[in-house]
């Protein structure tokens, strides 16, 4: 007889992921991708010199622990499911880090790849992390992080490496400056909007000729001043940004030979803290800023341009001090899990391809004052902060802006189905020549008189 021995105890059962439903903004984004346009964001953090590969691995790896809802992928399921949803993971399911072989067209070359193709939402964590040296024998590098847009956003992101910036260099990297304040918190009540842009269509971007109607984006970069304002303007840089778009985008289509139309600029509006505890994700609501279709049919003089500043502030001031779901009530409509999700995708899809005449002219993303010193220690500070946007179409065009140590890093993207490299050129000029004469004004005597439509 063979004595009958107790079984062994195997290692423990690996815990399964935790697991959260999509958000609505992550949900319509989920519905509406396209192969052609990938909804990326592109982050740029120029520093004077490299970093250490192996101290910037561990610390970005250490940030995303301390930051556990960026370490997400997509849980798959069925097409009838109810939600999609993200699974925690806890750890990276990949490295997130490269450095990529240095030398001239290495950025470029990392620039393209962040528009064309997105982290895949099945991998943890969304994001890639490329430390390009654009010079073989330079010092200089950039942090190029690609993020899948579905996942999180820009400012999100940028948290998670400022918390990079801390661990690699020991020294806090808090905010610079104070959290902006909530909407309404101070000052007098904004007062109405009043009668900008009706249900309507909105102009859209008119196309530049002869494009060719190709995929995947297009990006230019811009280094410019920040513009100045008189003392005790009522008007903020953000109102200043929202003007230079509506007046850039005018005058392109002028120049079109385009009839004059309304315009809609969409602005994404983030109320969330800077600090270590701030939420990862896409934290942003929107809001549309309109213009009437007389204060884009000609080029402003001086009183015309201070009165459209003025009654853009008190537009802006009005929506953002309104209470509204991220997407709107229609997006939170579409996203009740009341019917199965692929039932649900495409009557998203359809609805959008339906509702794109209404769709907003083009999207300002102001990223503001970056509120972190992003110190890398031996490799220095970061010395400039680029953004960009998706440019899906209908829009076809975004404008995305940050800046630091006092000048304005301007984004330009846009679909090459809609605009080529020379548009893009073109556009950022007149979006530069509206932010001069704006900071031109500052130096002049009080306008009472308004000119403007």
């Amino acid at each position: 007889m063979t004595a009958l021995q107790p079984a062994r105890p195997g290692p423990p059962a690996k815990p399964a992921p935790r697991r959260i439903p999509f958000p609505v903004v992550d949900e319509i984004s989920r519905h509406c991708l396209r192969a052609e346009e990938p909804e990326t964001v592109h982050i740029e953090v120029h520093l004077p010199r490299q970093p250490d590969p192996e101290r910037l691995r561990a610390a970005f790896g250490e940030a995303l622990r301390r930051h556990p809802r960026i370490l997400v992928r997509e849980a798959p399921g069925p097409w009838y499911r109810r939600r999609y949803e993200w699974e925690l993971t806890g750890t990276p399911d990949v490295d997130p880090v490269a450095f990529p072989e240095p030398g001239p067209g290495a950025l470029e070359l990392a620039r393209a790849g962040a528009l064309a193709e997105a982290p895949p939402l099945s991998v943890s964590p969304p994001v890639r992390l490329e430390v390009v040296r654009p010079s073989p024998t330079g010092s200089a590098c950039v942090l190029l992080l690609t993020l899948n847009h579905t996942a999180l956003d820009g400012p999100a992101c940028l948290r998670v490496l400022a918390t990079a910036a801390e661990l690699y260099g020991g020294a806090a990297d808090s905010p610079t400056s104070p959290v902006r304040n909530p909407v309404g918190a101070s000052g007098p009540e904004p007062r109405s909007p009043g009668r900008t842009v009706g249900p309507g269509r909105p102009a859209r971007v008119a196309p530049a000729p002869g494009v060719p109607g190709a995929g995947g984006n297009g990006l230019l970069l811009a280094d410019l001043p920040v513009p100045r304002r008189p003392a005790g303007a009522r008007y903020t840089v953000n109102d200043q940004l929202l003007v230079a778009t509506c007046l850039m985008v005018a005058r392109w289509n002028r120049l079109r030979e385009s009839a004059p139309r309304p315009m809609r600029i969409t602005v994404p509006i983030d109320d969330r803290p800077r600090g270590a505890e701030m939420p990862i994700g896409n934290g942003t609501r929107l809001v549309e800023v309109g213009f009437g279709t007389r204060e884009c049919a000609r080029e402003p003089g001086p009183q015309a341009l201070a009165a459209l500043l003025r009654r853009t502030a008190e537009r802006t001031r009005a929506l953002k001090s309104a209470p509204r779901p991220q997407l709107g009530h229609a997006a939170t409509f579409l996203t009740a899990p009341a019917l199965p999700v692929g039932m649900r995708a495409a009557l998203t899809r359809g609805l959008r391809r339906a509702a794109a005449p209404w769709t907003s002219t083009t999207l300002l993303s102001n990223i503001g004052r970056i509120p972190y010193p992003l110190d890398f220690a031996e490799a220095g500070r970061a010395e400039a902060v680029w953004f960009s946007a998706p440019a899906a179409m209908p829009r076809g065009l975004t404008v995305t802006t940050a800046s630091t140590r006092g000048r304005l890093h301007l984004a330009l993207r846009w679909s090459r189905a809609l605009l080529d490299d020379t548009a893009g050129q073109q556009l950022c000029g007149f979006f530069a020549e509206y932010l001069a004469a704006m900071s031109a004004m500052a130096a002049l005597p009080a306008v009472s008189g308004d000119d403007g439509p």
